[in-house]
């Protein structure tokens, strides 16, 4: 059973998260050779507060 987990910034849409579940389940499903129902996609929205990289926060990056 494959367990697939995306990391993601806030702001994604449900049509664009739903979307990214049904072609990484079909992607997945194909390349591994299992059913669609054994294949578990989760997806981590990150708090853009919580993240950062050249030392600003990636939320003052935004601005």
């Amino acid at each position: 059973m494959p367990f697939i987990t995306v990391k993601v910034l806030e702001g994604k849409t449900k049509e664009q998260k739903k979307e990214l579940i049904e072609k990484m389940t079909d992607l997945v499903s194909e390349t591994f050779e299992v059913d669609k129902d054994k294949v578990f996609i989760f997806i981590e929205d990150l708090l853009k507060d919580n993240y950062g990289k050249q030392g600003k926060q990636f939320s003052e990056l935004d601005q």
